[in-house]
């Protein structure tokens, strides 16, 4: 291509004017109808949120139709016969079949083994010198690499099996023969050591179980001491007479109580959301009003498009899943969809998923106006298509952040806002927030009336009620007053999550203008100074979990081309971010200067907001990308023909191929968390979308 020309067009809207391949690309329509624009999040074991299947106890099972046959992600599956939700509370675990959480072959193997301890446990007694007895064999039941994971194996096998006991190495877990319950079952029966062990892995405070009657006094003496021994910290034991003769009872000790003992256990219930021409915030009002919880009671990986049909995963805070149950009638006919409800441990967090999935309908293909002049048709167009799927393929696209980061056609968008924060101007970010858009819709002129006034109560009469932060932020104003004071306790009143979506919009307008000026001028190989992530993925997730290995290129490996494109990185501005040691280095400086950001430790302690910053790779690859042309509906063409005729032959079929409905695109693919399908689309065609 011609780098020189192409990249140093110069960006005058929310996405910079820089592509990686020369084909020629097309135009076309996206988004005519929501359902053109199809959004599933991939959570992080690889699994489409929509295609769980929930069992009985609250477990999601991958549905065996969950992807193509072809898909990368149901390969990952197939080899991981192991699959756990991220927040699945492992108490629920206890009662599932083992066969779900270790795959059939692996349980099969363990009922084997467990066979066999059972023998070799027999034989053992037998032995007179038990000092001489080999210690018992152990099997591995695979690696976990979450602790989730390997809480509910250790929790639903002591449950099921407890005659054995699982141990950890590293990720490895083990299973071997439990000594302690081949102690007891010496003393008592099998069933009453099952039952034993199941209460004491309940610890339920204050419980009790009763062995039973035994009129052997040695015998009793012996469990009592073996109990001291063993759990002499956990229960407390006693011996009394019943009417079926004396019997043994252990009281699980009382939870000695702390400062938190006060504070009622949070309950998390989990949810997949299907939304449809919405906001995500705007969904969350919503489900917040009909359950009679806070907005912040909702926690979720990621902010789905509006004009979409999007299907996401999200967590509740104290609501029980039979009330959410209750109410999925009622939220479908406020057209949220709630399903694979589940109880779950712990919150979401930002960022806590794989990737999406996206399923596109482009409709209206023509040529651009070169191509057009040159002819071609549908041909032209198919031809002009497949050029651009195979480079997407082979190249990927550059990794900006769309507009709908920053708020399409807003007249202050996100990213102002959130500059305005970082400098801790409160009072002008609160502005920046409510100006008003051209237009007399209700939230405009409820916006109007509050920068005019600075009347929070009646802007608040005037706000719609879908407005969620809007009008939290009203309600805040009216208490607190539109002062310095009141307007941070404003922003405070929003969740976290929203209240940090604008300082993450700066930073992003930040890297989107770093990446074109890196491209425009330092071109398309790696350099000397710039990082690159040295993982073998390139585009796999750079969170907490797998934190990325930032390398700093040198000149030798510049002149050896030891890295591609793909593998460099631009940090987003944060207080732990490493910056390039070139001249992008330099201009992460001044540009953050001449923002008034020069000395910024991107903590805004007021809002409770800390930027730690991240990096982002430049370039990125669609996944599983398949696609297809079609021809206009059937239908269409039947009225074609009944309006042309008495045509006559060659005539006509000139005509008709000249009169041809523009051919429609329907495109499926993968990308990684916080890449944008607009912005892989916008590649394919040369042209925004």
């Amino acid at each position: 291509m011609d780098s020189g020309n192409r990249m140093k067009q110069v960006c005058v809207t929310d996405v910079p004017n820089c592509f990686i391949s020369d084909h020629e690309g097309f135009t076309g329509t996206i988004k005519n109808y929501t359902k053109d624009f199809v959004v599933t999040e991939i959570d992080i074991h690889q699994q489409l949120v929509n295609t769980l299947v929930v069992g009985p106890q609250g477990i999601d099972q991958p549905s065996p139709d969950a992807f193509p046959a072809k898909s990368k992600i149901n390969k990952k599956c197939k080899q991981d016969s192991t699959i756990f939700p991220p927040d699945i509370d492992p108490s629920s675990l206890v009662d599932l079949d083992l066969r779900t959480l270790l795959g059939l072959s692996v349980y099969e193997e363990l009922e084997r083994f467990l066979i066999t301890t059972q023998n070799d446990s027999d034989t053992k007694k037998d032995e007179l010198n038990p000092q001489t007895q080999s210690p018992s064999p152990d099997m591995s039941l695979g690696s976990f690499p979450e602790k989730h994971q390997r809480m509910a194996v250790h929790r639903a096998l002591r449950h099921h099996f407890p005659s054995l006991m699982t141990v950890t190495h590293q990720f490895e877990i083990k299973v071997r023969d439990n000594p302690d319950y081949r102690e007891l079952s010496g003393l008592v029966t099998e069933e009453e050591s099952e039952e034993f062990f199941r209460f004491i892995d309940a610890k339920v405070s204050g419980s009790t179980y009763t062995f039973r009657p035994d009129e052997v006094k040695d015998r009793r003496t012996a469990v009592h001491h073996f109990l001291s021994r063993r759990f002499g910290k956990l229960v407390e034991t006693k011996s009394f007479n019943d009417p079926g003769g004396t019997v043994i009872s252990v009281r699980l000790r009382p939870r000695k109580r702390t400062k938190d003992d006060s504070v009622e256990e949070e309950v998390y219930t989990a949810f997949t959301l299907r939304k449809e021409n919405l906001e995500t915030l705007e969904a969350i009002s919503y489900m917040a009003a009909t359950l009679g919880a806070s907005a912040s009671d909702f926690s979720y990986a990621g902010i789905k498009d509006k004009r979409a049909v999007t299907y996401q995963a999200m967590v509740v805070k104290n609501v029980p899943v039979r009330r959410l149950t209750e109410k999925v009638a009622e939220l479908e006919r406020r057209g949220l969809r709630v399903t694979q409800v589940r109880p779950a441990s712990a919150p979401l967090h930002l960022g806590r998923l794989a990737g999406n999935h996206f399923d596109l309908v482009v409709r209206h293909l023509r040529l651009h106006a070169d191509g057009d002049r040159q002819g071609g048709g549908q041909r032209g167009v198919a031809d002009a298509v497949e050029r651009a799927v195979e480079n997407i393929k082979a190249r990927g696209f550059v990794n900006y952040y769309g507009p709908q980061r920053f708020g399409i056609s807003q007249s202050v968008q996100s990213d102002r806002v959130g500059l305005a924060l970082l400098k801790e101007d409160m009072v002008g970010a609160v502005r920046l927030f409510f100006t008003p858009e051209n237009g007399d819709e209700p939230h405009n002129q409820a916006k109007r009336h509050f920068i005019q006034t600075e009347n929070a109560k009646e802007s608040l009469v005037l706000m719609p009620a879908s407005k969620a932060r809007e009008r939290l932020m009203l309600r805040a104003l009216h208490r607190y007053g539109p002062g310095a004071d009141g307007c941070t306790r404003a922003w405070l009143s929003l969740p976290h999550g929203m209240r940090v979506f604008y300082p993450h919009a700066y930073c992003s307008r930040v890297w989107n203008d770093a990446v074109a000026h890196r491209l425009a001028t330092l071109g398309h190989a790696p350099i000397q100074g710039d990082l690159v992530w040295q993982q073998q993925d390139p585009q796999g997730d750079m969170g907490e979990s797998n934190p990325p290995q930032i390398h700093v290129v040198s000149a030798e490996e510049e002149r050896d081309g030891v890295y591609t494109l793909a593998q460099v990185v631009l940090p987003m501005p944060g207080n732990t971010v490493t910056y390039p040691q070139n001249a992008m280095g330099a201009w992460y400086q001044e540009r953050l200067a001449g923002d008034g950001l020069g000395d910024a430790r991107f903590r805004i302690t007021g809002l409770k907001l800390n930027l730690p910053g991240c990096y982002r790779p430049l370039v990125v690859t669609p996944r599983n990308i398949t696609h297809r042309l079609q021809e206009r509906r059937e239908e269409e063409k039947e009225e074609e023909e009944r309006g042309g005729e008495g045509r006559g032959g060659e005539e006509m079929a000139r005509r008709r191929e000249s009169e041809k409905a523009p051919l429609t695109l329907v495109l499926n693919f993968d990308l990684v968390s916080s890449s944008y399908a607009t912005v892989c689309l916008r590649e394919m065609m040369k042209c925004d979308v």
